[in-house]
């Protein structure tokens, strides 16, 4: 397969493809009449291991890390449950984080609804942003 087979087999861009084969997690040889990389099935189903770790949340780092104790004939599972068992608190932390920024930002918006939109005047650039942040102070002291 060359790139462009690979990628809509893998569903895919070029690019991803090229991008992974820099990386080294997969492999190409090079057809000799033209220079093009060629890809086998083997790139394809590490293509397909790489889609899935991804959605997993493995960064590329980690899967390289995954292929290449595979590739050494060691089992890699230990240490893919061991990233993961990491990973869920670290992701719940992040979507906690993110839930008290949607409070944060909602709240804003609903301050803002009885507040006239301001013009730039040299002394002041967002009136919604500059005194939402002396209301966020105000509730702080409350």
């Amino acid at each position: 397969m060359r790139v462009i087979d690979l990628a809509k087999k893998a569903n895919v861009t070029s690019e991803t493809v090229r991008h992974y084969t820099r990386l080294g997690l997969i492999h190409a040889e090079r057809d000799p009449n033209n220079g093009y990389q060629i890809y086998d099935n083997t790139a394809f189903t590490r293509m397909q291991f790489i889609q899935q770790s991804r959605t997993l949340g493995f960064s590329l780092k980690q899967i390289e890390a995954i292929l290449q104790q595979a590739d050494s004939g060691d089992s890699p599972c230990p240490m893919v449950r061991e990233l993961l068992e990491k990973k869920v608190p670290e992701t719940k932390a992040k979507i906690a984080q993110l839930q008290a920024h949607l409070k944060t930002m909602e709240a804003a918006l609903m301050s803002w609804e009885s507040m006239p939109n301001g013009t730039p005047n040299g002394h002041s650039i967002c009136c919604l942003i500059e005194e939402w942040e002396d209301n966020k102070d105000d509730h702080s002291e409350q």
